[in-house]
């Protein structure tokens, strides 16, 4: 799955989106294909039926199966995905980007270790720990990706670093 956007709000009462587009252009979505939101740790597919651009990194989003006020606020905050790769069939690259656990900095993504079927983080710790360690990235632990910040805010097991 391709992180595309995440939901910033509601908008309207007709079940409208305001949605921060990710590493991907609003002309790389296809309309006729289904995006996602994860529920209980399950991919559940949306229809789009329209999408507005908002400047240059937003857009109004209206979905199928959500009509109401009550069912848009039911997703704000959460992740759109596309169900494929980017442009090189790869991971997006988060080197450089500042890694958190539940909230709090844990260090620095060094690089993206591409190891198929489990792809790794490699991160430098921040003190006291100090060192490195192999994350892997795994969409159950990604709680928000924040590319204009260059963060990536993760639920980890404990013991995992």
């Amino acid at each position: 799955m391709l992180p595309a956007a995440k939901i910033l709000k509601s908008n309207g009462t007709d079940g409208g989106l305001l949605i921060a587009l990710s590493d991907i252009d609003l002309e790389d979505i296809e309309t006729r294909e289904p995006v996602y939101i994860y529920y209980d740790g399950l991919p559940v597919p949306f229809f789009i039926e329209s999408l507005t651009r908002r400047g240059n990194t937003k857009a109004i989003l209206h979905l199928s199966d959500i009509c109401s006020l009550d069912e848009a606020e039911e997703v704000v905050g959460r992740q759109l995905f596309l169900d494929r790769e980017d442009e090189d069939g790869d991971q997006p690259d988060f080197a450089g980007w500042t890694l958190f656990d539940h909230g709090r900095r844990i260090g620095v993504v060094d690089e993206l270790e591409p190891i198929p079927g489990n792809p790794c983080l490699e991160i430098i710790l921040d003190a006291p720990q100090g060192g490195r360690a192999m994350i892997p990235l795994h969409e159950d632990f990604i709680e928000e990706m924040l590319p204009e910040r260059r963060e990536l805010h993760l639920s980890l097991p404990e013991g995992l670093y």
